[in-house]
């Protein structure tokens, strides 16, 4: 080593320091998705040898409407993570500023996000219990008996109860990310926008706004696809119930996978679920940057 160049010394180094992280991405990111759409295309229930079935995995997919029915359980939470996100910039906003205690107010709102998931879903399923919850205890309590509601077991409520607890858990994180991109805007275009007249909804349309709006978009498309690949609430809390109208797209392909054994068809229902991920990112790429160089 020490005979080479310092040239090739340098890119020895490199490489050795990049082999270990190139190796973990090969062999647990890349080699699995590429098992993945191999795997699309054939029987397999989990024991038997594999066999190809070419393209009936995906014609039955593509016939079985209620696959993609679920899809509208999950325009619940991409509701839920609009108004996260809406709610989020709101206290980024607000805590951006010289507001007292606004140390103590961050911690709080972010203290969610570091809880654990299945902790927070069984918080909420003693909360949302009919009989003993807190939240119809305290509806009953203040005279609004007549909102009490079984939030996990009526149909029409169930996902925007379970989306609300995804909205609790990460609007926190929503806010961290947006309060960095607010502390990244220098403050002397402020005070020139303030020297010229301008208010504050003024100094928030065209100057917070156009700043921090890649920031924006992150986060949006972070929402949809968390709204697409919602998963770990209904399977905890309902199990898809009651009467499926809680299944999503993803607890709808484990189950094909590890209930019916059918891994052949689960892996064309991810793959086509990724296509849609990317369909929604290219989607909100051009509808975002409409009009933009």
């Amino acid at each position: 080593m020490l005979n080479l160049s310092y040239r090739t010394q340098r890119m020895v180094l490199i490489w050795a320091f990049l082999f270990i992280p190139i190796t973990l991405l090969l062999l647990f990111s890349y080699y699995p998705t590429f098992d993945l759409f191999r795997l699309s295309f054939m029987e397999w229930d989990g024991l038997s040898s594999r066999e190809w079935a070419g393209l009936d995995n995906y014609k039955r997919l593509m016939s079985d409407k209620e696959t993609f029915q679920v899809l509208t359980h999950n325009l619940a939470y991409l509701l839920g993570g609009i108004l996260q996100n809406i709610a989020a910039l709101f206290f980024a906003i607000l805590l951006n500023g010289s507001l007292k205690g606004r140390n103590i107010f961050r911690v709080l709102l972010f203290l969610p996000f570091i809880m654990n998931s299945v902790a927070t879903a069984y918080m909420f399923d003693f909360m949302y219990d009919y009989k003993n919850g807190s939240i119809n205890l305290f509806l009953d309590a203040v005279g609004l008996d007549f909102l009490v509601s079984r939030w996990l077991g009526d149909e029409n409520l169930v996902n925007f109860s379970l989306a609300f607890i995804g909205m609790w858990k990460f609007m926190g994180m929503n806010m961290i990310i947006y309060l960095g991109a607010l502390q990244s805007v220098p403050s002397d275009i402020y005070e020139a926008a303030k020297i010229d007249g301008a208010n504050s909804f003024q100094s928030f349309r065209y100057i917070t706004m156009p700043s921090i709006r890649k920031v924006i978009e992150l986060n949006l498309f972070l929402t949809m696809v968390g709204a697409l690949e919602a998963f770990e609430y209904p399977f905890i809390l309902t199990k898809g119930g009651p009467g499926g109208a809680s299944e999503t797209f993803v607890t709808k392909t484990v189950n094909t996978a590890f209930n019916f054994n059918n891994y052949g068809l689960a892996a064309s229902m991810s793959v086509v679920l990724l296509l849609i991920v990317l369909l929604v990112m290219y989607s909100q790429s051009k509808v975002l940057n409409r009009g933009q160089d």
